[in-house]
């Protein structure tokens, strides 16, 4: 039924409230869908610094209401304004950093192959540029209601992409959803560029409506493997398939090696509880498997991260239905030597953060599946037997090791066996940390996601555009970018790469 009131809730006291809001009608969702299709074609007839410019308005737009922005967030997400101002401060570089990509265009691919002989014969006129797959529909998170919702780097991206966007929002952050698409929305109004740039839907049901709709050309989901089932059920049952790129998480397994537990035990386990449990254990990267050897050092590894998570407050979690299924999930880990927080019970959303403890033999490397909240699966490996456990592993967004300070053919071979089941090596570090930048790969084999790109970076564009080739074309009818004597982007003409100036 659409027209529902919409809920919100406040995870530190349980205590949930109605809102001006409701869930979308299926008369909604097209409408949106509709406004995204014109706004896409205007967004293409302005051109790169047009939408350049409008990404920076946004950042700046979004910074200049972060106080409310950010108590409004944090109401529904209990994340902390230290933490949620952070969250924004990135939000505000993810659109910043695209909208110099967009500036460069290097994102284009622009290649100009001129008419001319070939060993192969003659060959026409051939000109080929990335342009914009369409309307994109986006899923916003539940642990990061500004960075991955909303004014997400999928929005950033399709935007910077020249997509118009049609934003789920999230049921867990509704008021910060809409306070955040009200300001993507002046900012759009303000900048002169076509109304249905930026619009959002709610309620389950209008997702699902959403994706089935004819305009929408791809969709970028963050979130369970549940919710992605879903949706691509209803993509199977489209006339016309499209892309779903779904950023599902996984275990990310941590390895410290023998060395690196004999050189430093206690500073390893403080930095690893410290990262399974930030943000109430709720990130995609959280390290979620780590392997521990077997040896004396290793045991004290173990019982310093026991002693810490014992000692550990008990955090929010960012709903009740994530809430019951934590603690679902830890009935799961009954086989394993289970340590939980002996802070008292509390009102809200909140749980214990754990820790279980396995040998190798009693663990189903095939089998493991993430919990997502404060709890890892600490693993007791033999040296030998580590290589093909770790290639037994599913496929994780991030692989990180634990080295020696000096040579160390664990941590070497460690390194190669999660080289080939992840998106990300991480050494000597905590996975939970991923930074913005034009290096980066926030994305990794199934069943931490169903693609090969990215969905942090300026990577993660290449989701949203497609390939065309003009052959023989009348110049006019060309991309500026694609015409004779253009050097406003890096372009490679007849097999040789020149750059702008």
């Amino acid at each position: 039924m659409s027209g529902e009131t919409i809920t919100t809730a406040d995870p530190s006291t349980g205590t949930v409230t109605g809102t001006d809001l409701r869930t979308s009608s299926d008369e909604d969702v097209a409408a949106a869908c509709e406004a995204a299709s014109r706004a896409t074609a205007e967004l293409a007839a302005h051109g790169r610094p047009f939408r350049a410019a409008l990404l920076r308005r946004m950042a700046d737009a979004l910074e200049a209401e972060a106080p409310e922005v950010v108590a409004t967030a944090d109401r529904e997400t209990a994340l902390g304004t230290a933490r949620l101002n952070g969250e924004l401060t990135r939000t505000a570089y993810q659109f910043r950093l695209l909208a110099d990509v967009v500036d460069e265009g290097g994102y284009l691919e622009a290649t100009v192959d001129h008419a001319g002989d070939t060993p192969m014969g003659p060959r026409p006129d051939l000109r080929r540029i990335l342009v914009p797959l369409g309307p994109v529909a986006v899923f916003g998170a539940s642990n990061f209601p500004l960075a991955f919702s909303v004014p997400g780097g999928d929005t950033a991206a399709a935007l910077a992409a020249g997509c118009a966007v049609v934003v789920k929002a999230h049921s867990s952050h509704p008021l910060t959803s809409a306070l955040c698409g009200r300001i993507l929305q002046d900012a759009v109004r303000a900048h002169g560029a076509p109304e249905g740039t930026v619009s959002l839907v709610y309620g389950t049901d209008a997702g699902l409506t959403l994706v089935a709709d004819p305009r929408i050309t791809a969709v970028a989901f963050t979130g369970g493997h549940a919710g992605a089932a879903a949706l691509k059920t209803v993509i199977a049952a489209r006339d016309v398939p499209i892309p779903f790129y779904g950023e599902l998480g996984g275990v990310n397994p941590l390895v410290v090696t023998p060395l690196a537990a004999e050189e430093r035990a206690e500073s390893i386990a403080e930095g690893l509880v410290d990262s399974f449990t930030l943000g109430g254990g709720q990130f995609c990267t959280k390290p979620g498997l780590v392997l521990v050897p077997g040896t004396p050092a290793g045991d004290g590894l173990v019982d310093a991260v026991r002693r810490r998570v014992a000692a550990r407050p008990l955090p929010a979690m960012l709903n009740d239905r994530i809430a019951a299924s934590y603690a679902g999930g830890l009935d799961h880990l009954a086989a394993a030597d289970l340590t939980r927080s002996a802070e008292p019970d509390r009102e809200g959303y909140r749980t214990r953060p754990a820790v279980a403890v396995l040998d190798a033999e009693q663990f189903d490397a095939a089998r493991v599946e993430e919990v997502f909240g404060p709890v890892a699966l600490l693993v007791r490996y033999r040296p030998e037997a580590l290589d093909p456990l770790l290639r037994e592993l599913p496929g994780a967004l991030v692989g990180t090791v634990h080295g020696g300070s000096g040579d160390d053919p664990v941590r070497d071979g460690a390194a190669a066996a999660l080289a080939g089941r992840s998106g990300r090596v991480l050494f000597d570090g905590y996975p939970t940390g991923v930074a913005v930048s034009w290096a980066q790969q926030h994305g990794g084999p199934w069943p931490a996601t169903d693609n090969q790109h990215t969905s942090v970076g300026p990577a993660g564009l290449r989701r949203f555009l497609r390939p065309l080739a003009w052959q023989n074309s009348p110049a006019h009818l060309l991309p500026p970018e694609l015409r004779e004597g253009d050097d406003s982007v890096p372009r490679r003409v007849d097999g040789r790469l020149r750059l702008p100036g």
